[in-house]
């Protein structure tokens, strides 16, 4: 995506002219309520309502075209039956319109004749460089520039706020639920932007604005199909070089979710293992319901930046005390103990405290709320926990304790202006409102705060990692010799690409095999490039010993092949020596249609299609990223060694599945896909060695 249609879509977004196509009198149908929003909330700009049939419209001047306008016209919002569309956009190319915002439906969603109406939207987007929000979208809304170009009844129930939220999303009804959610959570809203069908912009898109936007601190996004993956992943790694949080819900998890979302937009929803994959290799929170959606962004933008994962606990009550260190624990924070000394003092200062951590203050501190900086600044400093959760239920607000709490946490943010604090409590909006303004997020519920700060705790972490990531260069694409390969061919290839190989011999005869073999115990396989599964021919014999066995098991593989597979290429046998110990990996790649190149790795040997214990990312990735990706097992724990094995050598097999995320993008033209199973892994600082492979070319 060129820095010129970044530009142009911004330009679209933060018109200084716009018109409305079928603009109606009528505030309440779809063509007039986007111009009755721009009147109601003063938008600055000029406004040109259009309709043929009428000389004003909602007061204002009605033009009968859009060419029949004088002057320059930024954006234009379309609002007619969509026959008439693809003609409107041309119109705008010829009058020098920078975008349109089409509200109209009947399109891909539709059928056929819908598909190519919207193909020639696209094709005239792509040769023109107008750009095209929709169609089948709610429309927009910049907030900081009171610009409210959609049909959505959410403006009228709930008045914008000026913030730092940007909303993306595909489906306009859910956006403006999220808008209506959002600003009831007083959060301020930059931009909600709707995609529809997205002829042209896509939620990446807009993403990549959002994140080169100043005005912009979070971004909530959801998606239906992801189209172009490059793009979103370009526009993911822009927000996290800008440290803006990404919270995205990508729905069609399930069968039936990825046919309505497929009859809804006209999309494809891709495997979502990848989908999970991308999120966590580019630092995104995969939100799974709409709470989890608000809560995390009112976290972001509400609190303070953390700076680890201890996480001190202050509560009125043992019980909620354990609930949360319980979910503190799932969400892999750290609830380290208080130091003795620190307890000796939180004692002190109320003797019926429970100062372990969970800190439970007992209900006694609503007595003496002047304590309650004090309590704080011993976690913060002496307990170096670097985020407070502190449940208050409705304890905090009742009529003799609201303005002594709100008095504590005022002092409590003067001596700590940077710690990240949350609070679990129950209060009216205005002291709500009053604790935000200090810094402090407020959650009626302890469970979804904890979830909110591993969030952002999440956020950080990944941030971090992404701007420290290693600068990595690919190799030069080599291409894929002529043929199909066989297991030899392809253990050649990855060896040449920088993976630990298995020395072995390819044996053309029952001598050869022999010699290669001397006098110990070696695994013979037959290697034919028509023959990829050689188990279910019995093409693989194991702890072969001596020379007249061996040479006798070369003529038994040799007939096993030409009785089941008489035309197949026989390239020899592999003679390889037997290996002992180590931790079986299966490790490849594979094309995603949207992503590219994806690296995979999981427990080796027979039962990794049923326990499905693997982890993905997309190529290329650095040795961190291998890290990350081996500790998302389950089973990781094999590698650290169990009843009494000796670690594995777990940079050995990183370096590997770096190395060959590296191969796999350099040659993802021509590589389908890579199995490389087992790849053994030996103890620590032993290495690891590739056992069998194979390759299979793409397809031209």
């Amino acid at each position: 995506m060129t820095d010129t249609s970044i530009t142009t879509l911004e330009q679209m977004l933060s018109p200084r002219s716009v018109a409305i196509v079928g603009a109606s009198d009528n505030p309440g149908r779809i063509g007039g309520r986007p111009l009755a929003y721009l009147i109601d909330h003063k938008f600055t700009g000029d406004i040109y309502p259009v309709n043929p049939t009428r000389d004003t419209v909602q007061g204002l001047k009605a033009w009968p075209s859009i060419l029949d306008i004088d002057g320059h016209i930024d954006t234009v919002v379309i609002a007619v039956p969509a026959p008439h569309v693809v003609q409107t956009v041309r119109d705008c190319v010829t009058k020098g319109v920078k975008g349109c915002i089409i509200l109209s439906a009947g399109f891909a969603e539709m059928g056929e004749e819908g598909a190519q109406a919207q193909e020639e939207l696209t094709k005239i987007s792509k040769e023109t460089g107008i750009r095209l929000l929709g169609p089948n979208c709610l429309g927009s809304m910049n907030v900081h520039e009171n610009f409210l170009p959609t049909f959505s009844g959410a403006p009228s129930l709930q008045l914008p706020i000026k913030g730092g939220l940007s909303i993306i999303t595909q489906s306009g009804a859910f956006g403006a639920h999220l808008y209506y959610l959002s600003t009831q959570t007083r959060l301020g809203v930059r931009y909600v932007i709707t995609t529809g069908n997205e002829s042209d912009v896509q939620v990446a898109d807009a993403i990549l604005m959002c994140a080169n936007d100043p005005e912009t601190k979070v971004i909530m996004a959801y998606s239906e199909g992801i189209k172009n993956g490059d793009r979103l992943i370009e526009a993911l790694e822009a927000a996290a070089a800008a440290e803006k949080p990404v919270v995205f819900m990508k729905v069609g998890r399930s069968e039936v979710g990825a046919l309505a979302a497929t009859s809804h937009t006209a999309s494809l929803t891709g495997e979502d293992a990848v989908i999970d994959a991308i999120f966590r290799q580019y630092g995104v929170h995969r939100a799974v319901t709409t709470e989890d959606l608000v809560d995390i962004a009112y976290a972001a933008i509400k609190g303070r930046k953390p700076t680890g994962r201890r996480l001190g606990l202050v509560t009125i009550s043992g019980g909620v005390g354990v609930l949360m260190a319980d979910a503190a624990e799932d969400c892999g924070l750290d609830v380290a103990p208080m130091p003795a000394k620190a307890q000796a003092s939180l004692t002190d200062l109320i003797p019926f405290a429970a100062p372990r951590n969970p800190v439970d203050v007992t209900a006694q501190i609503l007595n003496e709320l002047d304590k309650l900086p004090q309590f704080f600044s011993t976690l913060i400093v002496e307990g170096k926990y670097d985020t407070v959760l502190a449940f208050f239920t409705s304890g905090a607000s009742t009529k003799t304790s609201a303005a002594k709490f709100l008095a504590a946490i005022q002092q409590m943010r003067q001596e700590h202006p940077e710690q990240f604090i949350v609070l679990s409590l129950l209060a009216n909006e205005d002291e709500v409102k009053s604790y935000e303004e200090l810094g402090f997020p407020v959650f009626p519920d302890a469970s979804r705060a904890v979830a909110a700060i591993a969030a952002v705790i999440r956020f950080v972490e990944a941030h971090d990692r992404l701007a420290s990531r290693e600068q990595l260069t690919l190799p030069d694409a080599r291409g894929l010799p002529e043929g199909p390969l066989s297991e030899a061919g392809a253990k050649k290839i990855l060896q040449q690409a920088g993976l630990p190989v298995l020395a072995e011999t390819l044996a053309t005869s029952a001598q050869e095999a022999a010699r290669a073999a001397g006098d110990k115990p070696v695994a013979m396989k037959i290697v034919s490039p028509d023959v990829l599964h050689k188990t279910e021919i019995g093409g693989v014999l194991l702890n072969v010993t001596g020379a007249d066995d061996v040479a006798a098991a070369y003529t038994t593989l040799e007939g096993r092949l030409r009785t089941h597979h008489p035309d197949a290429q026989f390239d020899g046998i592999l003679v390889s020596p037997m290996i002992e110990g180590g931790v079986e990996i299966i490790m490849g790649t594979s094309q995603d249609p949207v992503f590219g190149p994806i690296v995979m790795v999981g427990l080796g040997g027979v039962l990794v299609e049923v326990l499905k214990d693997v982890s993905f990312r997309k190529a290329p990735f650095d040795i961190a990223d291998a890290h990350m990706m081996i500790n998302e097992l389950r089973g990781s724990a094999i590698l650290d060694g169990v009843r009494g094995a000796a670690p594995a050598d777990r940079q050995a097999l990183a370096s590997a599945l770096s190395q060959l995320s590296l191969f796999a993008a350099a040659e993802k033209d021509s590589i389908e896909s890579i199995d490389i199973n087992p790849f053994v892994v030996f103890e620590e600082g032993q290495g690891a060695v590739a056992l069998d492979a194979l390759i299979v070319a793409r397809k031209a």
